[in-house]
């Protein structure tokens, strides 16, 4: 989740319920694809007026869409019906935010009976959000006695354990902030019982993390366009890191007629990987090949299943985008209950 190293000055605007317009070009690279998205499929632009969008994730209770505005601290509902409205603010930090250049929440998770897990940049920590009352629980604040940098995405497993990166995104100056208390950017697993674990330290700016289908593999982006990759670890029965490899890499593809780095991405019921990057939306195989992208013509940051499972929500720069496929979103074949919350 990127932030605004990809957004331009924008006007606010609220809208109401957006007339269905093509809104990016959908581009196949292979075959398999047309049994995810149908070769006449539309995307929509169905809302805009943020800053930056991110961390996107669709509450099934609240028929709605909610979605981040890091640097102005806003979070966002989104529903059919009547539009887009502020519905949290502000998101993240409460209070003074010098020093923190996005000072709001960014990647959101559905939890169980009613909350929402965040990776919340401007608090520097793991939060769970009571829906129903709008009573917020820090689940974790530190690693090994130091503030998290900014916690960005998360990812929760069918035990409870929460996946999270933790690059510098959130803080002015990003590696070089006064405020920047951890020596590496880690990718992290929280467990039930509260003890956190950095599982990987090396990676120079790790930002989106999914699971595929079965648990067994942890995905993690890394957004540095010197190192677009992501990483692919192979989970052991207790979580731990058993393996690691480059699942994929698009370093050579890097550039401005390309905007956009490996950021937020979701796995399908099928292991699918819908993952932002340089030019839009990848679309992976479990196996690694490239089906297809989507391009907006603008940095897509982050995507969420959502409404029956089949619509797929984008967030680009300033707008949400929407794309009804043939295939369904993880969590709607997957929820189960997690002791988290």
């Amino acid at each position: 989740m990127i932030g605004r190293l990809f957004s331009g000055l924008v006007m606010l605007a609220l809208t109401a319920a957006a007339q269905p317009q093509p809104a990016a070009r959908i581009h196949r690279g292979a075959a398999a694809l047309d049994a995810l998205i149908a070769p006449d499929a539309v995307v929509e632009r169905v809302a805009e007026g943020p800053d930056w969008a991110e961390g996107p994730v669709w509450i099934a209770a609240l028929g709605s869409l909610l979605f981040s505005d890091p640097p102005r601290n806003r979070m966002y509902r989104w529903r059919p019906a009547d539009g887009l409205s502020v519905f949290r603010e502000p998101s993240g930090l409460a209070g003074d935010t010098t020093g923190f250049r996005e000072p709001g929440s960014n990647g959101m998770i559905a939890g169980a009976d009613g909350m929402l897990l965040i990776a919340d940049s401007g608090d520097r920590a793991i939060v769970r959000l009571d829906l129903a009352t709008g009573q917020r629980t820090m689940l974790a604040t530190r690693y090994d006695g130091r503030r998290f940098n900014s916690p960005n995405d998360l990812v929760r497993a069918a035990n409870g354990a929460i996946y999270f990166t933790d690059p510098p995104y959130g803080l002015d100056g990003l590696d070089a902030s006064p405020l920047k208390e951890q020596p590496a950017n880690g990718v992290y697993r929280l467990d039930p019982d509260g003890r956190v674990t950095l599982i990987d330290g090396s990676l120079s700016f790790p930002n989106g993390v999914a699971l595929s289908p079965d648990g067994r593999t942890l995905y993690v982006s890394n957004s540095d366009p010197a190192r677009a990759v992501w990483i692919a670890y192979g989970l052991d029965a207790q979580g731990n890191i058993a393996s690691r490899r480059v699942f994929a890499d698009m370093t050579a593809s890097v550039g401005p007629e390309r905007p956009g780095l490996p950021d937020g991405m979701k796995v399908d019921a099928r292991g699918n990987l819908f993952a932002s990057g340089p030019g839009g939306l990848m679309i992976f195989s479990p196996a690694g090949v490239l089906l297809g992208r989507i391009d907006a013509g603008t940095a897509i940051s982050n995507c969420a299943f959502g409404e029956d499972g089949h619509s797929l929500f984008m967030t680009a720069g300033h707008l949400i985008l929407r794309l009804r496929t043939r295939t369904r979103g993880l969590a709607d074949v997957e929820r189960r209950a997690d002791p988290t919350g």
